[in-house]
């Protein structure tokens, strides 16, 4: 592993920890001394989503945190998006599938995102389900008042979103 610091390759282990995502090390440099964590993930089968028009696309976990980055601006810390984007890919590869449907995914991330935060939730929503206007924004907004996170939702939407592309715009917020 080379140092951050002095660039050497020398360094020995300090410290190891599991994490949900993989292995946190802490490491100190052989040559200047300095101390720097690494984080080390199990290298996995690719995850594909499939988009609406029946491209396949590699999952990007970077991509889906800049998304909810933009949704969760100036009211989700940064750290809690990622272990968000953890969450959803952690689920989608326990059900050790190579494929998975891009609206499965946005619908994930909403479920989640609507436990932590309702005002980026709102944000993200209005940019994967592609409200055609504020009547469509009031109705879910109304929906989520009605049925509070982690209460049951009758007739809870999980259709496709509508217009163009949703999903896709869902996984490319920020861009």
């Amino acid at each position: 592993m080379r140092c951050p610091f002095c660039q050497s390759l020398e360094s020995k282990v300090v410290d190891s920890r599991d994490t949900e995502s993989g292995i946190r090390r802490r490491r100190e440099c052989l040559s200047c001394g300095h101390r720097f964590t690494t984080y080390e993930r199990i290298e996995t089968m690719p995850l594909w989503v499939v988009k609406k028009d029946g491209r396949r696309e590699e999952f990007n976990r970077q991509k889906l945190l800049v998304g909810l980055l933009t949704a969760g601006k100036k009211r989700v810390a940064a750290q809690r998006l990622g272990e968000l984007v953890d969450e959803v890919e952690n689920r989608l590869r326990s059900e050790r599938v190579s494929e998975v449907p891009s609206q499965r995914v946005g619908e994930m991330v909403m479920e989640l995102l609507r436990e932590i935060d309702e005002i980026a939730y709102v944000r993200f929503a209005s940019v994967y389900r592609s409200f055609r206007d504020v009547s469509e924004m009031r109705a879910e907004i109304e929906e989520m008042l009605a049925h509070p996170p982690g209460t049951q939702r009758p007739g809870a939407r999980r259709s496709r979103p509508r217009g163009g592309s949703g999903e896709e715009l869902a996984l490319d917020l920020g861009k």
